[in-house]
């Protein structure tokens, strides 16, 4: 359970925060840097809700948000030597696992693509490009951590089929993939 009675702690004044183990940090810890990333990636779906509520598949995008509160909290408490399974919120392979069925089902209604696709078409769909390339700078972010610290695999796990999902979602969002904008090579170079 959460309990926030204050906002500000005054605590982080000297440019150091507060891990969900009570270990001090800089506020530039890369394990802050990454789940500040993630926290930008719920925001930037929350932005996607709030301007296009009526978009496809938005109880499933909720759901993501509630995931990636999951996923900051794992990266907020690093893991502990001898951890027992549950002392900890940790993301789970269940939770990747809910995110490729998703993918599965959304892409088996999408034609196979002949060509990238340019982020943009519908509001929906370029919100939610703008949200996979912020998920995929959050994972590049993990991805860092993980080399100098421990981490969850099962982060990275997730945020890599969040990203693709993101794609799809984007692509469903474009009419089911009728309004893609594709990418045409050397169209611009002239000549």
């Amino acid at each position: 359970m959460v309990y926030l009675s204050r906002i500000y702690t005054k605590s982080g004044d000297g440019g150091e925060t507060g891990l969900g183990d009570g270990t001090r940090v800089p506020k530039d810890h890369t394990r802050v840097e990454a789940y500040g990333q993630v926290d930008e990636l719920n925001a930037a779906l929350g932005l996607l809700g709030a301007y296009c509520p009526a978009m496809p598949e938005a109880a499933l995008v909720r759901d993501i948000q509630n995931d990636l509160f999951d996923v900051g909290a794992d990266l907020c408490v690093p893991p502990a030597a001898g951890e027992e399974p549950g002392q900890a919120l940790r993301v789970t392979a269940a939770q990747a696992e809910r995110l490729e069925k998703a993918i599965d089902r959304l892409n088996a209604g999408l034609k196979p693509l002949t060509s990238f696709v340019l982020p943009g078409g519908t509001p929906a769909a370029a919100w939610l490009h703008l949200a996979r390339t912020v998920c995929r700078r959050a994972e590049r972010a993990v991805v860092t951590l993980a080399r100098a610290e421990p981490v969850n695999p099962q982060v990275v796990v997730y945020l890599n089929r969040l990203s693709d999902l993101l794609f799809v979602l984007g692509r469903v969002a474009n009419d089911g993939g009728r309004a893609d904008v594709l990418w045409v090579p050397g169209a611009n170079r002239g000549g």
